[in-house]
C-alpha cells in the first residue's frame, strides 16, 4: 500500500491547575477558537471544543504525524500563553500537568459533540473530577487517584 490513511479521533480532557475556575465566560468562545487553531496548525482536525471554568474537552481528529502527548504539549503551552494575556488577574494561570485522552470510534462523534456542548447543563449536577472518574471507569482504565489530582 503507497498510501498513508489514518483516521483517529480523540476526546481530550484536562482541567485547571487545581481545578481552579479561571476559564472566565468572557474568554471561554475566544479560547475555544484559539485551541482550535493550534490543532489546525499542527494538523489536527478540531471537531467541538468545550468546558466551564475549571476544564476543557476537546473532540478531535488527530494527526497522525504527531503523538498525543506531543499534541497535548503544544495546546497546553500555547492556549496558556494565550489566557495570560487576556485578563491581569490570570496571569499566573496554569492548565494541569495530566489529562486525559480516550479514543472515540466514528460513530461515537456525533454523541460526543452533543456531549461537550452540553457541558454547563451536565456540570450542573456532576463536579469534573466526579466526571472524570467516570470516564476512567467507563474505558476500563486502572488509576491510582494519588497521582490524578494536581
Amino acid at each position: 500500500m503507497a498510501q498513508s490513511i489514518s483516521q483517529q479521533f480523540a476526546h481530550i480532557i484536562f482541567s485547571t491547575k487545581h481545578r481552579q475556575p479561571l476559564i472566565i465566560p468572557e474568554i471561554r468562545t475566544e479560547l475555544y477558537s484559539y485551541m482550535g487553531g493550534i490543532l489546525k496548525n499542527i494538523d489536527c482536525h478540531p471537531i467541538q471544543i468545550g468546558g466551564i471554568a475549571d476544564h476543557v474537552h476537546i473532540l478531535c481528529g488527530m494527526s497522525r504525524k504527531m503523538a498525543t502527548i506531543d499534541v497535548l504539549e503544544e495546546i497546553k503551552r500555547s492556549s496558556s500563553k494565550w489566557i495570560k494575556t487576556q485578563n491581569s488577574q490570570l496571569s499566573s494561570f496554569y492548565w494541569q500537568d495530566g489529562y486525559g485522552a480516550f479514543s472515540v470510534g466514528f460513530t461515537q462523534v456525533a454523541a460526543v459533540t452533543k456531549y461537550i456542548q452540553n457541558q454547563e447543563v451536565h456540570h450542573a449536577s456532576i463536579d469534573f473530577q466526579r466526571e472524570y472518574l467516570l470516564f476512567l471507569k467507563k474505558y476500563q482504565i486502572e488509576y491510582n487517584e494519588k497521582y490524578l489530582w494536581d
